[in-house]
């Protein structure tokens, strides 16, 4: 019930997972879902990382401008954890599967959606999500067996979407 992409080049898991999510919810399904879009602004500066909450129609602004010698992290934690408490909201209308936009750096340590992962499978919701190289063993270490490796393909994810509802009967 745990499921995930690695996303082949440069925002290939955030589009295909924002595809996925807004192909199932045409399709009529109840989906709670956090898909990333990231903004090019400026040429010569990082792009505006934005969180879509498909759900509750939010878009929620998760990078923060830190200056133009920064080189730290710009992850604004403050708006990662509104769009956290947004998917939880919509976790409670009970969906047919919740989409996260990646099982990141503040997964791996224990914090962001991390938790909220834990809740969905627990109330029997499915869970998509993005993996990168680098948070990959912390990701194995939390699925402790229960992940399963997508292609990075639209037409098999959707139908791992759809075999999930057979599964958590």
């Amino acid at each position: 019930m745990l499921g995930y992409v690695r996303g082949a080049g440069r925002g290939a898991a955030d589009r295909l997972l924002t595809d996925v999510a807004q192909t199932l919810i045409a399709q009529g399904w109840p989906v709670a879902a956090a898909v990333q879009v990231n903004v090019e602004r400026f040429p010569d500066r990082p792009c505006d990382m934005e969180l879509h909450v498909l759900s509750v129609g939010e878009v929620v602004r998760i990078s923060q401008h830190l200056g133009p010698q920064a080189r730290g992290c710009r992850l604004d934690p403050a708006g990662l954890e509104q769009a956290v408490g947004l998917l939880e909201t919509a976790l409670a209308g009970q969906p047919r599967l919740m989409i996260i936009n990646k099982f990141g750096k503040q997964e791996a340590e224990g914090r962001g959606f991390r938790p909220l992962i834990g809740q969905a499978l627990a109330a029997g919701v499915p869970v998509l999500t993005a993996v990168s190289a680098a948070n990959h063993t912390a990701f194995e270490a939390f699925a402790d067996g229960m992940a399963e490796q997508l292609p990075d393909d639209r037409a098999a994810v959707l139908a791992w979407c759809r075999n999930q509802e057979g599964a958590a009967a």
